[in-house]
């Protein structure tokens, strides 16, 4: 059973990943940002997930230089992924979008970088690049973002490297559990994104009498939910007092009764956009 916020999952290349972190999508540049990786860190967190879209990552690299000096723990405890976006997937562009990456964020290197969506005709040549990358030294591990399982199928076919993450969008209306089993016996870890729905379920009925019986809040039982099932997650909150609660989730488990009835909540409903149909 995971006990405590620096629990981590060990991915097929050896590294080990913190199963819960902190995500910060349009989470703008500025103090709230900074203070809400930094508020992350100084309350354990061991994980910040961000990318080259959501234009943050200077935001998120100066939370972290204060979070370190705040805590005094080194860098190397920290696990911080960023993301290549869609006008950037080629080899050359995929490498030069990495260092720009870096540069914003002020590191030497990123634990985990994924391509963000799967440009059709596009991110066999920028996982190229990130195999590169990886086999350099430079980031720790490298992952996909969004990839059903036809793209995963289409870009191990050429592959040299097997990507270590998939990151998708994963909530009790979205349990994706094909893709899940897919990942599963191919040694890719899940890691999931808009975990909590952006808000969407945190009134649902079902969801409170089950957060009712453990004195919990819903939010906290999706998060208990996916971390039962091994899923990484990464909810995002910028106040101080949500950061805490939202990893006060190691001191109760749900019983396989109540995992089935949360699994049953399933309608494969997106609030994202549908990863076989986007334009951007």
């Amino acid at each position: 059973m995971i006990k405590n916020l620096q629990d981590t999952t060990t991915l097929h290349n050896g590294v080990k990943m913190p199963l819960f972190g902190l995500g910060v999508f349009k989470v703008e540049e500025g103090p709230e940002l900074v203070n809400a990786v930094k508020n992350a860190i100084k309350h354990g967190y061991r994980s910040v997930d961000t990318a080259a879209i959501y234009e943050n990552e200077e935001g998120v690299g100066k939370g972290i230089k204060e979070g370190l000096q705040e805590t005094g723990i080194s860098r190397e405890e920290l696990y911080v992924t960023s993301k290549v976006w869609n006008a950037d997937l080629g080899y050359e562009s995929t490498i030069a979008a990495y260092e720009t990456s870096l540069k914003k964020l002020g590191l030497d290197y990123l634990d985990l970088y994924l391509i963000h969506w799967p440009v059709e005709g596009k991110y066999k040549e920028a996982w190229r690049a990130l195999e590169t990358l990886y086999k350099e030294g430079r980031v720790k591990a490298i992952g996909v973002s969004n990839f059903q399982i036809h793209h995963l199928e289409e870009l191990m076919k050429d592959a040299e490297i097997k990507p270590m993450i998939n990151q998708v969008e994963r909530h009790p209306r979205l349990t994706q559990k094909e893709l899940q089993a897919f990942c599963q016996s191919n040694g890719i870890q899940l890691e999931a994104w808009s975990p909590l729905m952006q808000g969407q379920l945190l009134d649902n009925g079902v969801l409170q009498k089950i957060a009712d019986k453990h004195q919990k809040s819903v939010a906290q039982v999706i998060l208990r939910w996916d971390l039962q099932q091994g899923v990484v997650v990464i909810p995002k909150s910028t106040k101080e007092h949500r950061i805490v609660e939202n990893a006060n989730v190691f001191d109760f488990e749900l019983t396989n009764e109540e995992m089935k009835i949360i699994d049953e909540l399933n309608q494969n409903l997106r609030v994202g956009p549908d990863p076989d149909n986007f334009d951007f």
